[in-house]
């Protein structure tokens, strides 16, 4: 009971009360017969009394829930049917004790009304087990912000703050605004936006967002966003809005519960009514109205559908991806198509060398390029100089030649740091790079030293995650404004189904229109992007996955599905999770529907009794909702169900 609310253990308490209580009254009435110890028509007062202690005790919440439902004009609830079945037991009984009869009905009654109980409870709990999976997200929200204000340091709600103010971060608070540190160094948790156990070292110049907290020393933010831009806010208000995007099988449930609930009240009447006139037996066929009553309740439907999305968003948070609503785990379940950006979302987006040809004279080579390279701020020239610390042009002159590379001269000596034309353009004889990538050739004077291999690092799970994709009988398209040669090098060493290269950001929207177009009917097609330039074609996809959350505003608000940690993983996992929340979805309406049309028609037919008419309701419910639960279980790295 640890794990439970208060008020999930006062629930459960009072159940396992309300059930001795139950099982004594109950023993002793099948042991001596309670409706015999007093005699004539008043036999049935003791087993009234007994058993209306306890019916009071474990229903009375129902009974008021009931009243205040029909207070405010809803009638033809669940409540309404338990009380109109229970009460409707009760009467019977003491009808049939009036009579002189055998007395039935208090105990079935009873036991209508606890296990009723022990199935909200179920409800209860497992909606509380989800909620607690987006507890964490929910917790992030900061309490107070510590500003400078002049020379003073004051505490003000984070929606006070304006932009560019200097904010202080103690260690064990949490971040309560976006920004960048201007001093101090620390190590930030972010396991409540990411799910990542591993704290992320700060300095200062870095990014900090809101939502993590500090864990060692204190750190000073200059804030760059308002709270209702930062991180934290679009994130709270993902989830607080993730309930009212509905799927289709929860709007059928809901459209359907509105029209079978009066249903088979109109029906439960004409079967109390019609036959006692053909018949007589007014007793019997009241209490075969009772027992259909009793088994139609829609509980399980209207409980466990919606339960069983709920389980499956609070899964997913749990593993850092946030889901706006039931309705795209119902469209990832049937997403055929994957379609991804390339720069930031298969690749790290920062360019490495990865070859430097030939290898005895790297240093050489590096350090010559260095030089060329040292007053550049193109992505390419960082990489080298990253690979040569504190080399200086100083005393070299640097010319720029326009989409052939750099010249830097120093008293009559030259060092060329360029592609193919600039060789070409000096004739240099040089060594032609065969692999895919960028490649600068280094030559000093007429001397050709060799060629220096950059690329855009491939993410290292991106391979696994396309071969687990596929395994799953799913398209992978790469659209990218890389050239031809590079994008299908990519598109090669990751195994993807397709690519197209060369695009502008317009162009990406077109293909997707035309994928859309050749998708297979019944299918949907998803776009995995960073989320910044790819806002267009995020909404553009029947389900738009950003890559990279945290940080990114493009990608919370033009998603419908966002992952907060920059890993492709994320997405085999996030397919498994729809899909066992479908397939569950399903069993528990064919198994809610089946076994209730079964035990109607023997209830109809006097083959049931109110012990039937329970399992009907309250124990299909629980069995359903037990079922929903199994969606919000532990999954592996892959994406799979770990077993326990």
């Amino acid at each position: 009971m640890k794990n439970m609310s208060e008020k999930e253990r006062k629930t459960i308490i009072r159940i396992l009360f309300a059930l001795g209580m139950f099982l004594v009254v109950f023993i002793v009435d099948k042991a001596i017969g309670l409706g015999d110890v007093l005699d004539g028509k008043w036999a049935w007062i003791l087993p009234f009394a007994l058993y209306l202690i306890v019916y009071l005790f474990i229903g009375y919440d129902v009974l008021w829930r009931a009243i205040r439902n029909i207070v405010h004009g809803q009638v033809l609830d669940e409540n309404f049917l338990m009380c109109l079945a229970t009460v409707g037991a009760f009467s019977l009984a003491i009808y049939r004790g009036v009579l002189g009869q055998s007395i039935e009905g208090f105990d079935e009654a009873c036991a209508v009304l606890l296990f009723y109980q022990v199935g909200e409870f179920f409800q209860s709990y497992a909606t509380g087990k989800s909620r607690r999976s987006i507890a964490a997200l929910m917790d992030i929200r900061p309490d107070t912000a510590n500003v400078y204000r002049g020379k003073d340091l004051i505490s003000v709600d984070p929606s006070e703050v304006n932009i560019g103010e200097v904010i202080v971060i103690n260690p064990g608070e949490r971040v309560p605004l976006d920004g960048v540190v201007v001093k101090g160094h620390s190590t930030l948790d972010m396991k409540a936006l990411t799910g990542e156990s591993v704290p992320r070292s700060v300095k200062e110049s870095d990014e900090v967002i809101s939502g993590s907290v500090n864990m060692e020393s204190r750190l000073e933010v200059r804030t760059e966003k308002v709270f209702y831009d930062s991180t934290v806010s679009k994130i709270l208000d993902l989830v607080e809005n993730a309930a009212q995007e509905k799927s289709k099988a929860e709007n059928f449930i809901t459209r359907f519960a509105r029209y079978y609930t009066p249903t088979v009240v109109i029906a439960a009447i004409i079967l109390a009514v019609i036959p006692s006139i053909i018949t007589g037996a007014w007793a019997e066929w009241i209490y075969r109205a009772l027992n259909f009553l009793v088994v139609s309740c829609p509980c399980a439907l209207v409980i466990s559908i919606p339960l069983s999305f709920f389980a499956g968003i609070g899964a997913a948070s749990r593993y850092g991806i946030l889901v706006k609503g039931s309705n795209y785990l119902e469209k990832l379940n049937k997403a055929k198509t994957f379609v991804f950006d390339k720069t930031g979302t298969l690749t790290k987006g920062n360019f490495v060398v990865t070859k430097v040809v030939p290898e005895q004279d790297r240093e050489k080579i590096l350090y010559c390029a260095a030089i060329a390279e040292s007053g550049s701020v193109h992505p390419i020239a960082k990489s080298i100089n990253a690979c040569v610390q504190g080399i200086s042009s100083e005393g070299y002159m640097l010319t720029n030649v326009a989409g052939e590379g750099v010249i830097a001269q120093n008293e009559g000596q030259f060092i060329y740091c360029g592609n193919e034309k600039l060789m070409q353009r000096y004739k240099i004889p040089y060594v032609k790079e065969e692999e895919w990538g960028t490649v600068v050739y280094v030559a000093r004077g007429k001397e050709f030293l060799g060629s220096i291999l950059i690329r855009d690092e491939i993410k290292t799970e991106a391979a696994k995650v396309i071969e687990s994709l596929h395994e799953m009988n799913k398209r992978t398209v790469m659209l990218t404004g890389d050239n031809e040669n590079v994008a299908m090098q990519v598109a090669k060493e990751l195994g993807l189904s397709d690519f197209k290269a060369s695009l502008l950001p317009q162009d990406k929207v077109s293909e997707v229109e035309k994928l859309l177009n050749e998708k297979e009917a019944g299918t949907e097609l998803c776009f995995v992007g960073d989320g910044i330039n790819d806002a267009p074609v995020l909404m553009r996809a029947d389900v738009g996955i950003a890559m990279g959350g945290i940080g990114s505003d493009a990608a919370i608000e033009a998603a419908d599905i966002v992952l907060m940690k920059d890993d492709l993983s994320g997405l085999p996992l996030a397919g498994r999770i729809a899909k066992k929340t479908m397939r569950i979805v399903k069993e528990n309406v064919i198994f809610s529907l089946g076994v209730k049309a079964i035990i109607l028609l023997l209830s109809a037919f006097g083959l049931a009794n109110m012990w039937f008419a329970v399992f009907g309701d309250v124990g299909v419910a629980v069995l359903a909702i037990l079922n929903a639960m199994r969606v919000n279980g532990t999954y592996d790295k892959k994406g799979r169900e770990e077993k326990r």
